[in-house]
């Protein structure tokens, strides 16, 4: 076997090694993306549903999807009729784009009005070991309405709950997406997974808080990031010695 073959063959089993140490667990959120959907865009609860996820019934969640462009342009039907954010679409220079960082459909949530939380159950857990919740978040504005509004997002995994930062935005604004991780301990197998969106703002403000590409992946223990770190670092000196008996060889 030459030394380009032993170090590929190094590799793959570096990577094995890494799935079975508690490398990151895909698929623990199911339709992070919000894309499975059962009626397009419009209020979760009332007229369409995002697959996996639930807000209380009858609607006691003020809570949209969005579907890319649609949220300063068309805008998306709810119980009150329709609905749309400020946005270039409709006259506000704010930089609101079509779809956030992770693309496709978005959640939107008011933070101050008819409050319930977007939530998904999380199975196979493991008690005891730490899980990271990741997300894209912003804040934006009700079209329509004026003010300065601030809003966050509640995150709540099992009993344990934490929060992002509040964030202010100017009349008809946009704060732009941001990247946010939370960890967690794992309690049981099984913990609800929540978003609840909070705001000191009331009144003819309405802020909204927007959510997408949600994951959840477990944290390796330290000790396995240890191995690993030093797997690499001996697959690095096997590479480096073949090629200078290599190169021995042929001299």
């Amino acid at each position: 076997m030459t030394w380009k073959k032993m170090a590929m063959f190094g590799v793959s089993a570096l990577a094995l090694t890494l799935g079975a140490s508690g490398g990151a667990q895909a698929g623990l959120v199911t339709n992070g993306g919000f894309e499975s959907t059962t009626n397009g865009g419009g209020q979760l609860g009332y007229n369409t549903n995002a697959t996996d996820w639930s807000v209380p019934t009858p609607p006691g969640s003020y809570t949209f999807l969005f579907t890319p462009g649609s949220a300063d342009t068309t805008g998306v039907n709810g119980q009150y009729g329709s609905l749309s954010l400020w946005g270039p679409g409709n006259g506000s220079a704010n930089g609101l784009p079509a779809t956030s960082p992770a693309g496709g459909n978005y959640i939107a949530q008011d933070s101050a009005f008819q409050l319930g939380a977007l939530s998904q159950t999380i199975n196979g857990l493991t008690p005891g070991d730490n899980y990271t919740v990741g997300f894209y978040w912003a804040a934006a504005q009700q079209s329509g309405f004026s003010g300065g509004t601030s809003s966050q997002w509640n995150v709540s995994l099992g009993g344990q709950t934490q929060s992002t930062a509040l964030e202010s935005i100017p009349s008809q604004g946009f704060s732009g997406w941001m990247y946010q991780t939370f960890t967690y301990t794992a309690t049981s197998t099984s913990e609800l997974l929540s978003f609840l969106a909070s705001s000191p703002s009331s009144g003819s403000l309405p802020p909204f808080v927007l959510l997408d590409g949600v994951s959840v992946t477990s944290v390796p223990e330290p000790s396995s990031l240890s191995l690993l770190i030093m797997g690499v670092s001996l697959l690095g000196l096997g590479v480096v010695g073949l090629r200078r008996r290599a190169k021995s060889a042929a001299v």
